[in-house]
């Protein structure tokens, strides 16, 4: 993986995507580069958890793939719609893993703040979503690892974190749980 990861970053459109951005809500670090910069800071602030060197390089992978093409996407397309950041991701990174849990990690990055802000606005959610959700990915240590890191910049709640992680340890037994909020 981290040989892939060298080829994703020498990639002209990896280099042309990342400068995409300017502040907004959840994004007060501007562009696409210094959001991953932000995690590959979290990402180090895991690995005295014990995280594998696998995990290590996988969320690594996440990390530089998952926001990359926003630049290129119509902006509040769903998750879903093949114009949205997270399927022109997905379909990136198929270039590089066959890996069929990563590239699901990377199309669904965003349903748990979906799903949580569907909850603090009614006080219930998509129960169909997130269910179809726990049915796609596979490594539920792998995916909140990473929906830890993405969920602990400058901007976000970790409580949104927290209470996403607190509905999948209803259905998913993981060694992840708040305690590893950053």
């Amino acid at each position: 993986m981290k040989a892939i990861i060298k080829e994703i970053i020498a990639d002209p459109r990896y280099q042309r995507n990342i400068e995409y951005g300017d502040p907004r809500s959840g994004h007060p670090e501007g562009k696409v580069k210094y959001h991953i910069a932000e995690l590959e800071e979290n990402l180090e602030k895991l690995v005295p958890r014990g995280i594998s060197e696998e995990q290590y390089w996988n969320l690594k992978f996440l990390i530089h793939v998952h926001d990359t093409f926003k630049a290129e996407s119509i902006p509040d397309s769903p998750i879903v719609s093949p114009d949205s950041h997270a399927s022109l991701a997905r379909k990136f990174a198929s270039e590089f893993t066959e890996a069929e849990d990563l590239l699901n990690m990377i199309q669904f990055h965003d349903v748990n703040f979906a799903l949580w802000k569907q909850f603090a606005a009614t006080g219930s959610y998509d129960l169909q979503r997130f269910e179809d959700l726990l049915e796609t990915i596979r490594d539920w240590e792998l995916f909140l690892m990473f929906i830890i890191i993405d969920g602990s910049t400058q901007a976000k709640d970790p409580k949104k974190t927290g209470w996403f992680i607190n509905e999948v340890k209803k259905y998913k037994d993981t060694i992840v749980d708040e305690s590893w909020l950053l």
